[in-house]
């Protein structure tokens, strides 16, 4: 693949001087650092009641009408400041990750909306990397989410539901400094908007997709959004507009663009490990047939990260959320060992068990683990992932190389 822009080349493009990834300290990061690091991390929170699921013990939330879906129980939205202060007071944990849906499938895109998050985040005293979900963006012109829903002459989503505008939206909100994290301590990030191939200069506008060193490991983050890829699902109903076939060929493309940048980086500077944060669970058949487009149209990605992992050589991890139910597996071998939570409780996998067996990839990466962060539900909960550069784990269902975690409920 071509090389990174250079820093001449991105002065020359007026994108200013790359600041370098800093560390607690106010120092630069020493990659190679032989500290134990932990972080924090969850998805698919605050969640609000689905069709059908609002709370019949609180009268005053009203269930879906035919205007369209109730905005949510509130009940994950006022827990979360606890949960954040217990997040905050984990002595061990040093940063946050949210892998995407910062709101349920059954609720409203809104500008007030996104900014109680974004208020929310401001209690984190540690850094905070976000990656967008599908629910914040790719699915806000769904009816159920408020698009195309008219209250009184007004449409209720921010832009009708238009989910590039939405996605901007986004950005704007959650990504207002390129490089730059989220939470009480800002600390600086490699972001894809200030470094790119300069052949693909549209890859630019892919502010939410970053990446940094620490302990020997490099952690990236991609915009998968969970469902399909946002390319299933037509846009209002009608045909694929061409705004959409758009969207999605342009970010599927950097995001492997950014994904094969990553391995190369780490590779070349000799890491221990790599971190992939992106929120779809892509093997997840959710009732659909293993050919059907819904799963078929993550396997770009999927191909990708099997190929360079293998070529990588080293353990690569992958953390999603989507699913909501925690999840440690390896989908890129057949029939290898998982732990799946079943009614809050942690059982081993079965044969043809959950939608995720039989699926036609045919892969065999032995250097590779996938958790999926539990979501959606209460209690609220985050995964503690623990880095310790000096120590190699056999694979389990809770440590891989030189990860290892536990699930926190606070």
């Amino acid at each position: 693949m071509k090389k990174l822009l250079t820093l001449t080349a991105l002065l020359a493009c007026g994108l200013g001087e790359i600041t370098p990834v800093i560390a607690d300290n106010d120092k630069s990061i020493d990659s190679h650092s032989e500290h134990a690091f932990s972080l924090a991390v969850y998805g698919d929170s605050p969640y609000g009641c689905k069709a059908g699921e609002c709370p019949i013990d609180q009268p005053d939330i009203r269930p879906d009408t035919a205007k369209g879906p109730n905005p949510g129980d509130p009940r994950q939205i006022e827990a979360t400041p606890a949960f954040i202060k217990a997040i905050n007071a984990d002595p061990k944990v040093r940063f946050v990750m949210h892998v995407g849906d910062i709101h349920s499938g059954s609720q409203y895109c809104t500008l007030a909306y996104n900014r109680t998050i974004s208020d929310l985040w401001k209690q984190f005293t540690d850094p905070l990397v976000y990656t967008p979900g599908d629910n914040e963006w790719a699915d806000c012109q769904k009816s159920k989410e408020g698009g195309n829903v008219n209250d009184s002459g007004n449409y209720v989503d921010y832009a009708n539901g238009n989910p590039v505008a939405n996605l901007a939206l986004i950005r704007s909100m959650f990504f207002p400094n390129p490089g730059e994290t989220l939470g009480g301590q800002k600390k600086h990030v490699i972001s894809q908007a200030q470094v790119y191939d300069p052949a693909h200069p549209k890859d630019a506008e892919y502010v939410e997709n970053v990446r940094w060193e620490q302990s020997g490991v490099l952690f990236v983050t991609l915009n998968i959004p969970g469902g399909s890829n946002n390319d299933d699902d037509k846009w209002y109903g009608a045909n694929k507009t061409g705004e959409q076939i758009q969207e999605v060929a342009q970010r599927t493309a950097a995001d492997i663009r950014w994904l094969e940048a990553a391995f190369e980086h780490a590779q070349e500077d000799g890491l221990k490990a790599i971190v992939i944060a992106e929120q779809a669970d892509m093997w997840d058949l959710d009732g659909t047939d293993p050919l059907a487009n819904h799963i078929a149209n993550y396997k770009p990605f999927i191909d990708s990260i099997a190929s360079h992992a293998t070529t990588f050589g080293k353990p690569v991890l992958l953390i999603n959320g989507d699913s909501h139910s925690y999840r440690s597996d390896n989908p890129l071998v057949n029939n290898a060992p998982c732990v799946v939570e079943t009614g809050g409780v942690e059982t081993a996998c079965g044969i043809n068990n959950d939608n995720y067996d039989n699926q036609p990839h045919g892969y065999n990466v032995t250097n590779f683990h996938r958790i999926v962060v539990h979501g959606a539900y209460f209690p609220l909960e985050y995964l503690r992932l623990t880095i310790e550069p000096r120590v190699n784990y056999p694979e389990s269902d809770s440590a891989f190389g030189p990860f290892s975690w536990d699930r926190v409920n606070p």
